[in-house]
């Protein structure tokens, strides 16, 4: 079993917008920078977006820039992805990781990551 459990995933109608949360059990996620990536079936795997460990720097891949709002809840010990205006391209496996060594900015790069959830799934579809 992941350290790291995201939820919020579901079936959602194009246009719609849902709000993914990345959660531990363990790891105190205020330490860490943290990311969402993502994987489509027969795609390769894509930084979706990240947060330093402060909250002040975050990165967003420019498929989702202007539609995509990633922030942290420290009591909660959560990490949040509101997505809105999504399309059926936005279907995909969606998974959070953290950066263990990299604190003051995030950093886009999947083998900057570990640990890593097991993903929920995000499914745009009418």
């Amino acid at each position: 079993q992941s350290e790291l459990v995201e939820s919020g995933g579901g079936l959602v109608q194009p246009g719609g917008s849902l709000r993914l949360s990345c959660t531990a059990s363990l790891l105190n996620l205020s330490d860490y920078a943290v990311a969402w990536f993502r994987q489509a079936p027969g795609k390769e795997r894509e930084a979706v977006s990240c947060i330093s460990r402060s909250g002040y720097s975050t990165n967003y891949a420019d498929f989702v820039k202007g539609r995509t709002t990633i922030f942290r809840d420290k009591a909660e010990n959560t990490i949040y992805l509101q997505m809105s205006s999504l399309t059926p391209d936005d279907t995909a496996n969606y998974v959070c990781a953290v950066d263990m060594f990299h604190t003051r900015y995030c950093y886009m790069d999947p083998q900057k990551y570990s640990p890593w959830g097991q993903g929920t799934q995000v499914t745009v579809s009418s």
